[in-house]
């Protein structure tokens, strides 16, 4: 198992350690309900070092991009950054991921830690047409997430770059506690705003001190990825392996606003065409109507017991007290305020179809 640069600190902090994406992380610290509303309230800090990052460089990099990807990089300009999802070739998503411009000729790329080696692989394959230079920093760098209301004023205290002026979806790059050359993202995954910031693993230590020091006014926790998740999914958000994956189509998945025709990228008519037939199943967000907790892999059944879909994450949301979760289903039962049912040991619970996010 690999370990990031923090995990002693992680230890030292009493947090319970798991394997994850073939790596030792946090799951908890003081406990996710307690680390899930320091983030919806104040401010928490993850280490989500275990993510993948490449450079794409050279005159051919943004064609690359624009050919594996799904969303249309001439949108992006520099210190932009763009949400995306690389088609496999048989009309299924390798990873979604997030592509960031430094300039014209110069892209820097966040994949999940679980694909990393994987997504290498299906980029270097397209590029043997193109011929843009590839690195893969993965091992080389770390990336904290600091996130919650509070988290702007926090890192504020150590940084002299205006992070108020740094839109959603842009990212600058700067000197945060004294380290130079960070990658500072108005970017999350927790739907609560924030940061995620990349730089290079020896000033990993440094860094969390500093923002854990800088946040304890505010009630800074210190979180791990049972609390992202329960996070994420209160939000709607996407977790590859779960709610997408080699067999789910972006636009099944409901990422039709990632996926643009108006340029050629892998896989564009098998995704054009499944537009105009219609798609046959389609990723929704159902809350429980009964005190019950959905989990991967539960079936999905109408009324009269007919299997239509499965649940593809589920938790109790600790905002709404209430069974949340994601689910494929057959259209004609996706619409909001369907009725449908969830299997849960071999029982039928009642839940109903709602609009994302849940809160």
């Amino acid at each position: 198992m690999k370990r990031t640069p923090l995990f002693e600190k992680h230890v030292s902090l009493g947090a319970k350690m798991v394997p994850f994406a073939g790596f030792e992380m946090p799951v908890q610290y003081s406990g996710v309900t307690q680390e899930h509303f320091a983030v919806r309230e104040k401010v928490g800090i993850f280490d989500v070092s275990h993510m993948g990052q490449f450079f794409v460089e050279g005159p051919t990099a943004k064609d690359l991009l624009q050919f594996v990807g799904t969303n249309n990089v001439d949108a992006l300009e520099d210190g932009k950054a763009q949400y995306t999802c690389m088609p496999n070739g048989n009309g299924g998503i390798v990873d979604d991921l997030i592509v960031y411009r430094m300039n014209a000729e110069k892209y820097f790329v966040v994949v999940n830690a679980s694909n990393i080696e994987k997504d290498w692989e299906h980029i270097s394959k397209y590029n043997e047409k193109f011929g843009a230079k590839l690195t893969n920093a993965s091992d080389e760098m770390s990336l904290l997430a600091i996130q919650g209301p509070k988290a702007t004023e926090t890192l504020q205290k150590i940084t002299e770059i205006n992070l108020a002026e740094i839109p959603y979806y842009h990212f600058t790059v700067g000197t945060i506690a004294g380290v130079s050359d960070v990658i500072i993202s108005n970017t999350g995954y927790t739907g609560s705003g924030g940061f995620e910031i990349y730089f290079q693993n020896e000033d990993a230590v440094k860094l969390w001190d500093a923002i854990v020091e800088a946040g304890e006014e505010f009630g800074l926790l210190p979180c791990g990825l049972a609390s992202r998740d329960t996070l994420r999914l209160e939000k709607g958000f996407c977790l590859y392996g779960n709610d997408i994956d080699d067999t789910t189509s972006p636009l099944e998945a409901g990422l039709g606003w990632i996926t643009k025709f108006d340029k050629d990228f892998v896989d564009k008519e098998y995704f054009a065409k499944q537009k105009e037939e219609g798609i046959k199943r389609k990723l929704v967000g159902f809350e429980m109507q009964e005190r019950a907790i959905p989990r991967h892999d539960y079936l999905v059944v109408d009324a009269e017991g007919n299997e239509i879909g499965k649940v593809t994450s589920g938790t109790m949301s600790p905002m709404k007290n209430i069974g949340i979760g994601l689910a494929y289903v057959a259209t004609g039962h996706n619409k909001v305020d369907s009725d449908i049912f969830i299997q849960i040991r071999n029982k039928n619970i009642p839940a109903k179809v709602v609009k994302t996010p849940f809160v």
